[in-house]
């Protein structure tokens, strides 16, 4: 069994090249994924700065090539990673140092809720359960053991910290923020404390003047943004929706505007930057320098943290692996013991007329010999575990029928024979 991952992300992908491969239904894409019979799990994770896909299975490498190969991408964007680093590469998401602007806590929201996505499509078995529990579970400690996301940590307040080095206040500037939504509302608190004119478009009015009366804004239809374009000096866009929302044509008016675009897919028409001055995520990168260097010592108190979490978490998954070879060994026991009780029983009945009051005795003595005599294999199989062994594990659980194991014998007395004849052969 291997665990592995792909990743398209900010760091070697453009904006575009992250669009291009984020496309299609979640579940569409999931059920896909799980129709090559070699993968058993799988999750995705896609935000604006990435998309990522994990899969539990045989043969992952070839597997994750041929999903890649659907994306439209050039391979020299995606990273592969494989069991040890696929974990370590997933906790460092989670806790925000593999995102652009370092230490985010957006991140770990985004991690979460598609893990309780993909769960409830069916992609997340026990394995992935457990992967992304314990990355949410490192993201969160991460967060309390340090300062990492201390300060400008996300899109939207990089957005905003970019607006004033470019204006070099922000204060009384109208601002025009286009969307409602999670990000759009990063963006309003970050501008709250700018003491700017915060004017917000929506397409549903009723949650533009919900956030508009959080940070003392003022909310507008969709319907009236181009006269706000044209009233406005900043104009910061993070809607959801599909296609631009403000195109070329839409403005009009002269001078010096900054258009900010920081939606997944682009709310902005390319072409405005013909005349105007028009920044994307991408833009952000050099934001995401500057607060890579403030948290450096932050970011190497993380990692020391990661290490250790990534440890751990890959003696859980040995013992998971052995747990699961030695439940397939005494599941076998247990059921050729049941038998062989009952047998002795009638056998020692019909001989010497016992009841029923020996067979707790008879189950006793059956479970203590399968005790002792299983005892050294069962310590065997977990050393073979800790040591990465796992052709061992592979073949103690081929041998004694793992979770294929059928409880059920047509002729146990030529299934004998046979063993004896091959002992004979040998």
């Amino acid at each position: 069994m291997e665990i592995a991952s792909l990743a398209i992300t900010h760091k070697k992908a453009s904006l575009k090249e992250i669009e291009t491969a984020w496309h299609g239904d979640l579940k569409a894409l999931i059920d896909v994924i799980l129709k090559n019979p070699e993968i058993f799990e799988c999750a995705i994770l896609m935000t604006c700065n990435r998309v990522e896909v994990y899969v539990v299975g045989m043969n992952t490498e070839e597997a994750l090539k041929r999903i890649a190969s659907r994306m439209h991408v050039s391979e020299r964007v995606i990273d592969y990673y494989k069991n040890s680093k696929c974990i370590e590469h997933l906790f460092r998401v989670a806790s925000g140092l593999e995102s652009m602007i370092v230490g985010e806590d957006q991140i770990l929201g985004q991690v979460r809720d598609f893990y309780n996505l993909c769960k409830e499509y069916g992609g997340i078995g026990k394995v992935l359960d457990l992967v992304f529990s314990k990355a949410i579970h490192v993201g969160t400690k991460v967060r309390k053991l340090t300062n990492i996301n201390k300060g400008s940590v996300s899109i939207g307040s990089a957005a905003v910290e970019l607006a004033e080095k470019k204006l070099g206040s922000l204060k009384g500037v109208k601002v025009l923020l286009v969307g409602a939504g999670e990000m759009a509302r990063l963006v309003a608190k970050n501008l709250s404390y700018k003491k700017c004119i915060i004017h917000i478009a929506n397409r549903t009015l009723e949650n533009a003047e919900k956030l508009a009366r959080e940070v003392n804004g003022y909310a507008h239809p969709l319907d009236e943004l181009e006269k706000l374009i044209e009233e406005c000096d900043l104009i910061i866009s993070a809607t959801s929706a599909e296609g631009y929302i403000i195109k070329r044509d839409m403005v009009k008016v002269e001078g010096k505007k900054i258009f900010i675009d920081i939606a997944m897919p682009r709310d902005i028409d390319p072409a405005i930057a013909e005349k105007y001055e028009l920044y994307t995520i991408d833009d952000l990168r050099e934001i995401s320098e500057e607060n890579l260097k403030k948290r450096i010592e932050e970011a190497k108190k993380a990692e020391k943290i990661i290490e250790k979490e990534v440890k751990h978490f890959e003696d859980m998954l040995k013992d998971m692996k052995a747990n699961s070879a030695i439940s397939a060994m005494y599941l076998r026991a247990e059921y050729v013991k049941k038998d062989e009780v009952l047998e002795l029983y009638n056998k020692l009945s019909a001989k010497y007329g016992i009841d029923e009051s020996v067979l707790p005795i008879l189950e006793e003595f059956a479970s203590s010999l399968i005790k002792k005599f299983l005892r050294i294999p069962t310590v065997r199989l977990r050393e073979a575990a800790r040591e990465g062994k796992d052709y061992i594990l592979d073949a103690v659980e081929y041998v004694f029928g793992g979770e294929d194991f059928v409880p059920c014998i047509e002729n146990e007395e030529v299934e004998n024979r046979e063993a004896e004849r091959a002992c004979a052969r040998d």
